[in-house]
């Protein structure tokens, strides 16, 4: 596969970025998305884990199944700022 095949859709990330940031020291797909923000898009790293995942695990020479999955963090919505003010119940 090229390096230029982009691997995470949502932000655009190459197969060439990824591997310069396991290169740089990303042992976890956690590591790889605070390196190149693979995996933070719309679809939260569904389409792209596994990829990055066995990238990992081939560049690093770790068991694909022992490479842990991405934190997770709930979705932000955006509020009113009287959402945050005014009490409950007013």
């Amino acid at each position: 596969m090229d390096d230029e095949v982009i691997i995470c859709r949502c932000e655009e990330v190459t197969k060439g970025e990824i591997l310069k940031a396991i290169g740089e020291g990303a042992r976890t797909i956690t590591g790889v998305k605070t390196r190149t923000r693979a995996g933070m898009g719309l679809c939260q790293g569904r389409t792209c884990g596994r990829l990055m995942a066995r990238l990992l695990a081939e560049r690093t020479g770790q068991a694909l199944e022992k490479i842990p999955p991405a934190t997770v963090r709930p979705p932000v919505r955006a509020t009113k700022m009287e959402n945050l003010v005014r009490p409950h119940g007013e």
